[in-house]
């Protein structure tokens, strides 16, 4: 089988006085269309794990694949590429442009892609609608709530119709109402429309949800369950 993405025995040690192994050895296979939490208390290497599965960080030692793709193999500039076309990002800070609207900041991925204006103008309107947020597309980031903020994030990764979201802590700043919102919105990308998830978070609200459960414990894997 292809998985969309495949880690095999990775590991992250930071340098120090004394070395730390944020990532211990870890093997996961992650299929198109999943809806997986990854969990764990501080420090357990979640976040370090997804960063690398994105190509923001690289691994100490291991093999991490996304459809196929050794990331290990790419330089900077190839890594950059690919994340570009490939994987779609949401940071609990949200990482909008502030003098950017909802559109522009929506568009500013697929912009870069050179993809022609009319359809990125009609994929954009598409998604902010599909988000919500059809009557916020020339509202500025500090005319929204963090909820729509967040949807608008949302929005962004999914506009270069990317193989998969990665979802970091993305309801740390929401509130319970703005975090079920987000959480609808995104189960229903999920169920009707086959975009995969993968999420590092500690909320419960979002482990509830989620249909794979894998919880890491000082950088290793203690358990990994489906629903």
């Amino acid at each position: 089988m292809k998985y969309v993405i495949e880690t095999t025995e990775v590991s992250k040690i930071y340098d120090g006085v004394v070395p730390v192994k944020a990532v211990d050895e870890v093997s996961l296979q992650i299929e198109n269309n999943e809806f997986t939490a990854i969990v764990g208390p501080s420090g357990s290497g979640k976040t370090t794990l997804l960063n690398m599965i994105g190509g923001l960080d690289r691994p100490t030692s291991g093999s991490i694949k996304v459809n196929g793709f050794e990331l290990a193999n790419m330089s900077e500039n190839e890594l950059i590429d690919f994340r570009l076309k490939h994987i779609g990002f949401v940071f609990q800070s949200y990482n909008l442009i502030p003098v950017l609207t909802a559109k522009e900041n929506t568009e500013f991925i697929i912009l870069m892609q050179k993809i022609d204006k009319k359809l990125r103008d009609e994929r954009v309107e598409k998604l902010l609608k599909e988000v919500g947020l059809g009557d916020k597309m020339n509202s500025r980031p500090t005319q929204l709530s963090g909820g729509q903020q967040q949807r608008v994030a949302v929005a962004r990764a999914l506009a270069s119709k990317p193989d998969f979201v990665l979802a970091d802590e993305p309801t740390a700043n929401l509130d319970s109402k703005s975090t079920e919102n987000l959480l609808d919105i995104m189960a229903r990308l999920n169920q009707e429309e086959g975009v995969t998830f993968v999420f590092s978070t500690h909320d419960q609200r979002v482990i509830d949800r989620a249909r794979r459960v894998v919880t890491l414990v000082d950088g290793k894997i203690s358990s990994d369950e489906r629903r």
